[in-house]
């Protein structure tokens, strides 16, 4: 999730610097966007049926951009190419991780496809890192994401390439958010970026969904599911993004696997073999490795 910035030697020296550490509310708050962003996906799947996956991705973007545009009410005057530059970049990389994912969900287990995606923020956080023992904890993860449906094969292929499409775009939502915190205030770039988002998902959901997108059920639901997956995560990930270095940011979302395996359980039925959930538990340990390895 590259955009031109004014200052990208700033930038990569803020990505390595995990070594310090974080508040305590960042983290709080991290945690808690991830629990509100998993469970809002079980959701979702449950609106595949009357919108599909395209359809509930473009109501959920959508519906978010409006509140978040209502409640920030973002200044727009003053702001320079490069601050335009980032908030697109933004946008852009969080419309096409939401369209990638839903795809993933829409295939493949919910638990399985957040453990494939949350690779993308995991190698984010060893190259920022730079430390040898940075390799040993992607390579558990990736030991990890092996043993999943038996080295992947058991698991839908597109939906896998989905899953790992959109990790990639979690990375670069990652490092565009932080430049987005440091150039505007309150939540007026989230709400910038969440309209650009908007604007990549939507004409793919009326195609796919056209006027199902409108049933009263359909809206209502979409609402919960935007509120849920889109406006209290992103919030909550934004505030802390300034709270928090972008790599110690991006390893303690490694518990995003284990709190989609339980939301794929609890509200879709979605249970996983003992080795899928040693999978898991070993992306798990690898991003928990890796958040000590970064604040040391």
């Amino acid at each position: 999730m590259t955009t031109p910035v004014r200052d990208t030697t700033a930038t990569a020296l803020s990505l390595r610097s995990s070594a310090r550490p974080g508040t305590l509310a960042g983290v709080g708050l991290v945690l808690a966007g991830a629990v509100s962003v998993q469970f809002g996906s079980a959701c979702a799947a449950l609106l595949f049926p009357r919108a599909g996956a395209l359809g509930t991705v473009a109501l959920r973007v959508t519906l978010a951009a409006v509140l978040l545009l209502v409640v920030a009410r973002p200044r727009l005057r003053g702001l320079s190419r490069g601050d335009w530059a980032v908030a697109a970049g933004y946008g852009l990389a969080l419309g096409c991780m939401n369209v990638l994912f839903y795809q993933a969900i829409d295939r493949i287990p919910l638990g399985p496809a957040v453990t494939l995606e949350v690779l993308g923020p995991l190698l984010l956080s060893v190259l920022a890192a730079r430390r040898a023992s940075g390799v040993l904890w992607a390579v558990l993860a990736l030991a990890g994401v092996a043993l999943l449906g038996g080295g992947v094969g058991g698991l839908d292929l597109a939906g896998v390439g989905f899953a790992l499409a959109a990790g990639g775009m979690w990375a670069s939502y990652i490092v565009l958010g932080s430049r987005a915190g440091s150039r505007f205030p309150r939540l007026d770039g989230l709400a910038v970026a969440m309209a650009v988002a908007a604007l990549v998902s939507l004409p793919l959901g009326v195609a796919s969904a056209g006027g199902a997108l409108l049933e009263p059920g359909v809206l209502v639901l979409g609402l919960g599911i935007a509120v849920l997956s889109s406006g209290v995560p992103y919030t909550l990930e934004l505030l802390a993004l300034r709270r928090l270095p972008a790599a110690t940011f991006a390893v303690l979302m490694s518990l995003a696997p284990a709190l989609a395996a339980l939301a794929g359980l609890l509200v879709l039925g979605q249970g996983l073999s003992g080795v899928q959930c040693a999978a898991v538990a070993m992306v798990v340990a690898a991003g928990a490795g890796a958040v000590r390895t970064g604040s040391q």
